[in-house]
């Protein structure tokens, strides 16, 4: 099979597994009670990437293959996530302990996290050794992980598992057949050297952390956790918001009501379209530039949900969508492109793991506990008939959450200032 297809499948597996639950998991831990806990959970996705990417970049880096290592993560988290399904199935909604649906779900995350930065390390090795261009190639490959993300949240949407475990059973299953296709993948080089006049801390592999001597890779990573602030906020609250409308009989039978995660998955399709720009913005606008527009469009995608409504107002939660494929992956990507083109190859690994740290790890962690309390302040949880929604003064969250995402852009604007910023492109 073509090098190019064999890579855009795995790409496009690794992100049907977590688009099979992401955007509406926060919708069903409404639903069962635990709309007050939706921060914990999805903070718990930045809290295992603090360590878990780091620490398997390592090991793949040093000891287990890369796209091996992918795949057990794969496997031990498509594994937790049945379980996870099917407790909730077994004991039901009004029985659930949310201990158990907390530690389960934990498990599954820690070990899915890493396999961003994996199946990145994977595709940049395979492409190198077959000495194509990872600039011009790897996005119209990535594009098809957004293809699998949008694919999942449709097919939650249409079979109504959005409100129902049956989500997680999906990514389960989805992760579990990535394990076996990962048996085909290229395969990935160890470093092999001689370790006995090292230090334990170079041994290990985390000399990555080394980066933070050099000024212009310090404030990147800085203003990495500072954007990865706002990665999982509409993840995990877009859909309780949007949901919340139902609540409205002005609203209740809106489509974007009725079908919110189709709604939400024009994200995916906007970044779809985005991903294939990078290259063009790329040289046109240099990287300080790419990941300036990414930190304004932020701005937007949070201050267009504070205005609108799924009624004559969806055309602001519309444009919401489409400018987040500009706020995603103007930053994400680019950013994954320059840690690879500014570390040496016997730490990429362990690089693109400690970029996940920075942004899905630490930054994410304190987004998503920081949104919580936020929304906590300005609304409740409260029964409509059988479902429970969270209402009330949505739109002040949205504005605080945009004010934000204009500091960190004006901010990354007068400090970041590396020399030759259009020396990344090759």
């Amino acid at each position: 099979m073509n090098l190019k297809i064999r890579l855009a499948v795995m790409n496009f597996l690794e992100f049907a597994v977590w688009g099979a639950y992401l955007t509406s998991m926060g919708r069903y831990l409404g639903d069962v009670g635990m709309g007050g806990d939706i921060g914990f959970f999805y903070s718990m996705q930045g809290v295992v990437s603090i360590f878990m990417p780091a620490l398997i970049g390592i090991i793949a880096d040093r000891w287990l293959q890369a796209q091996k290592m992918l795949g057990l993560c794969h496997f031990i988290a498509g594994a937790f996530m049945i379980l996870l399904a099917t407790y909730c199935n077994h004991v039901g909604w009004e029985h659930l302990n949310r201990a158990v649906v907390f530690s389960l779900y934990s498990v599954s995350v820690a070990f899915y996290m890493p396999t961003i930065a994996l199946s990145n390390s994977v595709a940049f090795n395979a492409l190198q050794k077959a000495d194509m261009d990872t600039v011009k190639i790897f996005p119209a490959i990535r594009v098809f992980g957004t293809i699998g993300f949008i694919i999942a949240m449709w097919f939650v949407d249409i079979m109504g598992y959005e409100v129902d475990e049956r989500q997680f059973m999906t990514s389960g299953a989805l992760g579990i057949l990535l394990f076996l296709y990962s048996l085909t993948l290229p395969k990935c080089a160890i470093i092999k050297d001689n370790t006995k006049n090292k230090s334990v801390y170079d041994a290990l592999g985390f000399s990555a952390f080394k980066l933070f001597k050099q000024k212009k890779m310090a404030l990147f990573f800085i203003f990495s956790m500072m954007l990865g602030v706002s990665l999982q906020i509409t993840n995990g609250f877009a859909n309780p918001f949007i949901s919340s409308f139902a609540s409205m009989p002005e609203y209740a039978d809106t489509f974007g009501v009725q079908h919110t995660n189709i709604l939400i998955s024009l994200s995916q399709i906007s970044e779809a379209c985005c991903i294939l720009l990078i290259p063009f913005a790329m040289k046109k606008f240099g990287i300080k530039n790419v990941m300036l527009i990414a930190m304004v469009a932020w701005v937007f995608r949070f201050g267009l949900f504070g205005l609108g409504n799924p009624g004559d107002g969806v055309w602001m939660f519309i444009l919401s969508m489409l400018v987040y494929g500009v706020a995603f992956d103007f930053f994400n990507i680019s950013g994954a492109f320059f840690v690879d083109m500014n570390t040496d190859p016997s730490m990429r690994s362990s690089a693109q793991g400690l970029f996940m740290l920075m942004t899905n790890g630490i930054g994410a962690t304190f987004g998503t506990l920081a949104a919580q309390e936020v929304v906590n302040q300005f609304t409740t949880t409260k029964d409509f008939g059988e479902y429970s929604f969270i209402v009330g003064d949505w739109s002040t969250c949205w504005f605080i959450f945009a004010a934000y995402a204009l500091f960190v852009a004006v901010s990354f604007a007068f400090v970041f200032r590396p020399k030759n910023i259009k020396a990344y492109d090759r």
